[in-house]
């Protein structure tokens, strides 16, 4: 600290002594020099992933991302519920998680880069075609997959993380942004699911061509990955929800601006007196 004050005030004496002592000509307007353009900024990292108070998953040396599809799917089945493998796509794991948190924020996330395979059985609706909302029926659909989330040890996942996000950076740089860190964009993505709004009552639909759209201008217009957390419906919604906060808890430390804190849970039995 004293050498940087030291360096810091040599520079402003300098500054001060050399203005006084070579005061610079004044030019005519049209002789002066164009000022030179500002130095581009540097990138703001948000949340280091060095700064994440976990260690990563011991094992041996990473493998080339396009070759590490059978050394991260072990690496799940060994630290995470064997039932979790059979939601994810076979090939380009770590291209396709990539792609996946970066798209989730935006307004559509194409089939083509999901790292998650789709859900069994077709989306459910009921009423008249001009009066179409999601059928009450439709949550079952992905209540086998919230409840398995629900088991998911989230320290030793993020473990699993830290030890492949050099592969995980380099996809990210790949995918277009060199200068950007992708643990930030992971817990932007975190930030957008967990703003997801808990709509109450049926909610309504539109099929203008093939697909079903909401009714409702101001939910058609959310990120997928929020319409995504609509979709599922409320109770899984606070299954993932909560998982995410715990998994946000370690990879950043604070809870995102604007969210509140979920509603404490009453101890069992009732108060006891101390």
């Amino acid at each position: 600290l004293a050498l940087a004050l030291a360096i810091g005030a040599a520079v402003y004496l300098y500054d001060r002594y050399a203005r006084r002592a070579a005061p610079v000509a004044r030019q005519a307007p049209e002789q002066q020099a164009a000022a030179p353009p500002p130095a581009p900024a540097t990138p703001v990292i948000k949340h280091p992933i060095e700064d994440v108070p976990l260690a990563p998953a011991p094992g041996p040396e990473l493998p080339p991302r396009e070759q590490s599809d059978s050394a991260l799917r072990e690496a799940l089945e060994s630290s995470a519920p064997k039932e979790l493998s059979a939601y994810l796509v076979s090939e380009e794991l770590v291209r396709r998680f990539v792609a996946t948190v970066d798209n989730l924020p935006r307004q559509t996330l194409p089939m083509k880069v999901r790292a998650a395979r789709a859900t069994p059985e077709r989306f459910a609706t009921s009423g008249p075609d001009d009066q179409r909302v999601i059928a009450p029926e439709n949550t079952r659909r992905y209540e086998p997959f919230a409840r398995l989330v629900e088991t998911v040890d989230a320290r030793a996942l993020i473990a699993i993380y830290l030890r492949f996000y050099p592969l995980l950076q380099q996809e990210y740089r790949a995918l277009g942004f060199p200068d950007k860190h992708f643990n930030d964009r992971v817990v932007e993505a975190i930030d957008d699911l967990l703003s997801a709004p808990e709509p109450q009552g049926p909610i309504a639909l539109v099929q203008p061509k093939v697909m079903y759209r909401f009714a409702d201008p101001a939910l058609e217009s959310l990120s997928a990955g929020r319409k995504i957390m609509i979709r599922i419906g409320p109770e899984n919604a606070r299954r993932m929800k909560a998982k995410l906060r715990e998994i946000r808890a370690t990879l950043a430390g604070k809870r995102p601006a604007g969210e509140s804190a979920p509603p404490a849970e009453k101890p069992a039995g009732g108060a006891r007196g101390g």
